[in-house]
This record gives C-alpha cells, structure tokens and sequence, in this order.
C-alpha cells in the first residue's frame, strides 16, 4: 500500500511541528528544516512535475532541535563550554567539540520527540511497501505500529542546518550523513548522532569562521529513502563550470556506488560537461567526457554491524565510462530545469550544486540533493586575473605530480605531506597540504595552506570545493603525490595551464595580471580572438570579445588525438607494432577507431564554441604540412617526405586528394555533430591554403558529400586569404566562399618570397612591409565590394598595434588576436573608431 502524500500544515501549525513530510515544505521553510530539507520538499512539490525525480522522505525541525536543548537544559551548559574556544587551537577546538558531542549525545531525546520520528519513518516504510522482517526487533510501543507499517525500509539519514546552503556560505559536509539505515532503533540512533555533529570540530571551526553564532543555527534531520545506487552509479553535477564559472555549462561527475565517496573525494571520477543552451532546444551537446579511475565503490554492508564498505571496482568497469550518453544528457536536462526555477525563485541567476544517484534495480536516475553553488556565483565579473609563470620556468624545473586543476591561480611555499587527520597539527601556515584526500575535519588547517594537492578526487569533491571558496589553488587526483612530493620540499602548484594541474619543484616565479572590464566600449571593428586549446576556452571566454576568429584544429589532433587519421583508419594495416599498442592503449574504449578522432575533435571543437556562444567561432580545418602530420602516431607510414613542406601539400590540396580524402571526411563528420547534434551552428569551417578557385570548389564538393552542404543549416564556409592568388583572384574566391580571414605569416612569407622558418633571412621578414600591406588593402576592397566578411586571424595585430590601426584604417570587418592582446587593441581600435 502506499499512502498519500500528507495534508499541508498551517503555518502556525509548521513552526510547532516536530516532524514535516518534505511535500509539506518549500524553499521558505529554510528557517523550520534547513536548506538541505527545505529544497528536497521545494523540487518533490515544483519539479516533479517537470520530471525530475526525488525520493521523497520526512524532516525534524528547528523546533524539534531546540525543543530538546530546551528541555534538557543545554544551552546554558554549552555556553559555559564555548565560553574560551579557541579554533586557531587545535587542541581547544578538539577538546570542546568532544565535550559538546558527548553532552548531546549522553542526553536523551524527549519521549514526544522520539515518538514523531518512529511513527513517521514507519509511516516513509509504508509508502515504500517496505516487508516487516524487522518487526520482531522493535520494541513493545512500537509492536502495534509496526504491524500497520513494516519497517525494514532502507534510509538515508542527514543533518540540515538552518544557515545551510545559503548563496554565499557552504555548509554542505559540515554535519553527518548515515547511509543504509533500517529499523526504527537505528533511524532513531542516527537522528541523535546528527543533532550532536552540529558541533563536529569542522561544524564549529567553519561558523566562527564565518561569524554564525552557535546557538543562532538549529539543526534538522532528513531521512530519505535510499537509492539504491550501490547497485548503480552516483555522482554530482553542477550547473556551472567550477574552475572558469562559464555558466553556460554544466559538469556532471559519476562513479560507482553510493555518493558519498564522490562527494569525500575518495574516488577519482568520470566527467562530462554538456552545453545547457542548445540542450534545452533539444541537441546533443556533450563538450567533453572524460574517464576517471574509479578504483573503489561504496555498497551497502549486508549482514555486518557497519552499514556501507568500499570494495574494488573490476577493472573492465573501471575502463569504461560508468553512465551513457543518453543519462548524461538527462541529468544535464535536469541541471537546467532545477537551475531555472531557483533562479526564478530567487529573483536572480542561481547556478546549483546537485547530487544524483540511479537505482540498480528500477534502472531510474534521482536527484538526492540540490543547493545553490557557493563560489563562482559569489565571484565579481568586472576584473580577471590571470596567472601566469614566467618565462622559461616551468621547462627547465622537475615536474613532480599531475592531477585535475582546481581554479586557475598559483600557490607555492614548503610542502608538508600528511596521511592522517590526527597529525594536523604538524601543519605550520603557509604550507603545502599534500595528502590523501580531505573531508571536513581537515578545514582548520586547509584555510592556512598556500596550495592543496590530493592522490584522490575529481573537481567536485570536498577538498576542490573548499579549496575554491578559500580561494586557494588545488590539484586533485594526482595518484601518488603523497609519494612523489617529500615534506619540507620547496614546490609550485599551477592550475594555470588548463585542466592538467601540474606541481613543479622550486619556487618558480610568476606573475599575476589584473584586467578590469566594466564600461568597456563597442568598436564597429569586430575583435575576435585566436583560440587553440579547447582546455582554456571557458576561462577565455571571460575576456570581452565577439568571438573567436580562428579555431585551430591541429591542437587537438597533436594534443587529445595524437593519431594520424590514417592509422586510425587502416589500423590492421600499420607496420610499426609499438606504434600500433599506443593507438590500441589511446582507442580502448572505441570499437572503431575511427570514432575516437571524429569524438575527441568535435569535443574540442564544441568547447570552443560552445564558450564563445553565439558569437561566431571560425574553425580552421586542418592545416598541418607533411612533416607535421608526419610526427602523429603511425604518420611516417602514410606522409611523403617534402623539400619544402610549407609550400607543399598542405590544406585544400589534401583535402580533395585521393591520397587523403577519406581522412578529411573525418573532420566532416566531427563538424557536422558539432553544427547538427550539438547545435553550435556558429561554428564556421574555414579552408586553408586554398590555391585556386578550382581547388575551392573541389573542396566544398567533398565536404557536401559528407554532408556539409554551404548554405544548409545556415552554413557559411571562409577560406584562409594568404597566398597571394587569393588576393588577386580574390573575386572569383568571393563566388566560392562566404569570407576572408588574412593570415598575415604566410601571406607575408609568399609576397616577399622568403622561408620564415630561414634564420638567414628572418631579419627580411615584416608584416608592415609596404607590398605586403598593399595586399591587404586590394583584398579588403574585393571583398568589400563582392559583399563578403573580411578578418584577420594572423600573428601581426597581436605583435604590432600600428599594424592593428592600419588594418581598421583600412575598413577591416574583424581582427582576431591572441588572448593576451585583445584589451589592449579593443582599447586601441575604441580610440581610433572614436568611441568609448
């Protein structure tokens, strides 16, 4: 049988409740059951409607917390105890945590208190059809109703403070959470461990911090059926990217079990970030996935005195990704939804932090939590910092360790590597922590730590999310730092370069460079941005721009391919065996290796331009020359070998080349599920050295067969300008293609008909050269007058701002430039355009 949902309450009649029903609460309620509660009633009332599941469940209230601190008299004796706390002491904060724990626990709920809680978790068995099998076990005054309401159901049972999980303070963790517990003794016991880990060390430690007082947060208790995610997978996503805070992305984190070794950082996780825009119109935009470990899951205990264990994942699961496309997809749908409505109940874009788990047995997905995310909605957008080392540095100094960046600055000091909780007090301020993983009883010293690194955790686990909020740079998942990094040893942690979070021996230098970017004007020459690592692309995204004016392919075939799509497509026929077990080691999860190009480049792709969203995002296609593509992965075997390959075969001319066709149709393929799967139809191909106007259409004729039709899907096609062909038959180019894009090296290189890779005559080499510049100005014009886009993508604005200024001069639609010189040329071309 399963019972009705219960009446709602009055309000009068809320505020004195002992126990709510979490249909009988909402988002109002923070101050009656906590953030945590309040929001599982709010989405069990507003979302389920919508579709998202949440296992529903009952809560103690504030009341109920301070009824029984009431009755017992112990507010006075706290008060007494915290009378000389002194949480910079980490003996004190010890001492007096245990004092107060010992006090709430030693101190027996009041019968009505006990009474409320046993009849509702009976009830919760009810609603579930739970079997009596632990009827037996209850005592005489609960005989009767556990006769009505068998009470074997499996529960989760977690703490709520009422300051919890509020926009900007994080108490997330700072109370206990029981998993797989049953029977009413049990519920009750666990229940009474919550109201006394209100004062764990961390709990208190984090209010003084920031200035809470004690006796103003109540505590309440949820106990929520359990998911049976010990059968399944787990994770946590938030709706927001947590290093950049781009916002337009949500990241999903899953591993095995239950939650809580993901939320620990107890397991390095799979990740996966989906475009939210174009996934609320009904595409398909996943940006990345990524394999994590996921050595260990967390499974119910059955027939032990414990309630949940680790035990070892097999290593076939752990080699493959742990939830499907088509659930990725579904939690980031649900991302939206639940950051939509708070975002509408608060009047203000709320981006969330959300736990998940999918039932083994139903095969269904949940949401088990929702709050709102703490650290990068709280960040103020009108100045970037970036870190950067310098010079030389990094490449002459040992790496050490390599783990997942968390956020984008650089700490350093001495390390001090420690295994055990207990030995925190070896920790001296302005340390390195170097350790396993954290949970909360490691706050009191991580706040005092110039970087954190960790063996375990993804970018959602505890260690990442206190390492955010304190602002402190973190690496998370690095294996065997603790092995690698030797205490007292001087390092440098960088989250600086991407994703890879690198440590560094020494104190290496650097440098941090602070932009403002309020108040800043609008130029009618569009500035555009060069951008190559897909890794760096949300954070770029930060910098004001109109988009970016070229996408690089080949960073993404060298770096995250690192095979020549010839070898991937005739595999069983490479010479080179050792060759041949690096392909199998990079395709292990793909059947078809051919696959794994066509995923990894359209990821690469989607998430640049999924970051510069919907402004364009111009891709060049591949432009490597033959002793390049040579250097790929089994690329000997398939390149020839030039005298000069970079006027050799190259671009356009490979592209409809027997020889090499079927491998561009791979960049086809990736292209077309970035434009139509994933709808990032500001993705614009761009063809390179394009010699002739038959060449053109040569291409767009085998792009079309691979179904890249121009003017389908709203699809625009550029072609590079930098031979000087393109220049002079720029008018017949202009029948052919939708835009321009100069590249000014080897339109440079082709005029003044010098090698610019030649020592002997670089000093000849100069994009301001005259005929160079008269170039630009005939291409421009032809443009102009056939009515098409006309950029600059090359090196030249970056390097020299009279070049910029000759160019907008010169009637320019756009200027891409490298990241670092964006401000100062928008500033620039503002003054000359006479705006701002």
């Amino acid at each position: 049988m399963i019972i009705a949902a219960p009446e709602k309450l009055s309000i009068s009649t809320k505020e004195k409740a002992l126990v709510l029903w979490f249909e009988e609460v909402g988002i109002a309620d923070v101050p009656l059951v906590g953030g945590k509660n309040a929001s599982l009633g709010e989405m069990i009332q507003q979302l389920t409607p919508k579709g998202v599941n949440v296992p529903t469940g009952f809560a103690t209230t504030a009341y109920a917390y301070r009824y029984f601190v009431e009755k017992a008299g112990l507010e006075a004796k706290l008060r007494q105890l915290f009378s000389d706390l002194d949480v910079e002491d980490l003996a004190n904060l010890r001492h007096r945590g245990k004092q107060a724990r010992a006090l709430i626990l030693n101190t027996p709920f009041p019968k009505e208190l006990e009474d409320a809680i046993a009849l509702a978790y009976l009830k919760l068995c009810d609603r579930y059809g739970s079997n009596a099998e632990f009827c037996d076990r209850l005592g005489v005054e609960y005989q009767e109703e556990c006769k009505r309401y068998s009470s074997n159901l499996d529960v989760a049972v977690r703490s709520s403070a009422t300051a919890e999980d509020l926009p900007d303070a994080s108490f997330a963790g700072q109370q206990e959470t029981y998993l797989n517990v049953r029977g009413v003794k049990s519920v009750l016991e666990s229940c009474h461990k919550c109201f006394a880990s209100i004062f764990t060390d961390r709990a208190i430690s984090y209010r003084t911090i920031k200035g809470f007082d004690h006796f103003d947060v109540a505590l309440s208790v949820g106990v929520q059926k359990m998911v049976r995610s010990d059968l399944a997978t787990s994770g946590v996503m938030f709706s927001i990217d947590t290093e950049s805070g781009f916002k337009n992305a949500a990241l999903i984190t899953a591993a095995y079990g239950l939650g809580e070794n993901v939320v620990q950082g107890a397991v390095n996780p799979d990740e996966y970030f989906v475009f939210k825009p174009t996934l609320q119109q009904g595409k398909r935009p996943i940006l990345e996935k990524r394999l994590g470990s996921k050595e260990t899951k967390m499974v119910y205990d059955v027939g032990s005195g414990k309630l949940t264990k680790n035990v070892p994942v097999p290593v076939p699961d752990r080699n493959k990704y742990c939830i499907s496309d088509d659930e990725i997809l579904l939690l980031g749908k649900w991302a939206c939804i639940i950051e939509n409505h708070y975002s509408g109940v608060r009047n203000t874009p709320t981006p969330m932090d959300i736990e998940w788990a999918k039932d083994g047995k139903s095969g269904e997905m949940f949401v088990v939590q929702a709050r709102p995310e703490t650290v990068q909605s709280q960040k103020s957008g009108n100045i970037i910092r970036n870190y950067k080392l310098k010079g030389s540095s990094k490449s002459t100094s040992k790496l050490l360790s390599v783990g997942r960046a968390v956020g984008e600055a650089i700490g350093q000091g001495k390390a001090r590597v420690i295994l055990d909780v207990r030995n925190i007090d070896e920790f001296q301020a302005g340390e390195v922590l170097v350790t396993n993983k954290t949970d909360p009883d490691w706050e009191p010293i991580m706040k005092k730590s110039s970087a954190i690194v960790t063996n375990q955790g993804g970018r959602t686990c505890h260690a990442a999310i206190i390492a955010r909020e304190m602002g402190i740079p973190a690496i998370v998942g690095c294996g065997s730092a603790t092995a690698d990094i030797q205490t007292g040893q001087e390092i440098t942690v960088s989250c600086s370069e991407g994703e890879e979070g690198r440590v560094y021996e020494g104190l290496l230098p650097f440098e941090v460079e602070e932009i403002k970017i309020d108040n800043l004007p609008r130029t009618k020459t569009k500035i555009l941005m060069n951008v190559g690592n897909p890794e760096e692309a949300f954070s770029l995204a930060s910098i004001p721009c109109d988009g970016v004016g070229l996408a690089r392919l080949e960073f993404i075939i060298a770096n995250h391919i690192k095979a020549h799509p010839l070898a991937l497509m005739r595999f069983e026929e490479l010479e080179d065996e050792e060759v041949k077990k690096e392909i199998a080691k990079l395709t292990a999860l793909y059947e078809h290796k051919p696959d794994f190009f066509v995923d990894k480049l359209a990821q690469g792709m989607g998430a640049i331009a999924a970051a510069f969203y919907p402004n364009p995002a111009i891709v060049r296609m591949s432009d490597f020359k033959s002793n390049e593509y040579a250097n790929l992965l089994g690329g000997k075997q398939f390149e020839p070998k030039e005298e000069n390959p970079m006027i050799g075969w190259r671009g356009a001319s490979r592209y409809y080349d027997p020889k090499y066709t079927e491998a561009f149709g791979l960049e086809c393929k990736a292209m077309k599920r970035v434009r139509d799967e994933m709808g990032l139809t500001n993705v614009i191909p761009m063809i390179p050295f394009c010699r002739t106007p038959d060449e053109g259409r040569k291409v767009l004729e085998v792009m079309e067969k691979h179904g890249l039709k121009r003017g389908e899907n709203d699809l625009q096609v550029y072609v590079m300008c930098e031979v000087p062909s393109n220049v002079i038959l720029a008018d017949e180019f202009s029948k052919i293609f939708d835009g321009f894009s100069i590249g000014s090296n080897d339109l440079t290189q082709l005029t003044l008909g010098l090698d610019r890779d030649s020592a002997l005559v670089a000093h000849i080499f100069d994009e301001r050269n005259e005929a160079v510049k008269e170039m630009v100005r005939m291409v421009i014009d032809k443009a102009k007058k056939n009515g098409r886009k006309i950029g600059i993508c090359g090196q030249a604005p970056s390097d020299y701002p009279e070049f910029a200024r000759f160019l907008v001069e010169s009637g320019i639609d756009s200027i891409s430039l490298n990241p670092d010189s964006v401000m100062k040329t928008l500033l620039d071309v503002a003054k000359l355009e006479g705006v701002g």
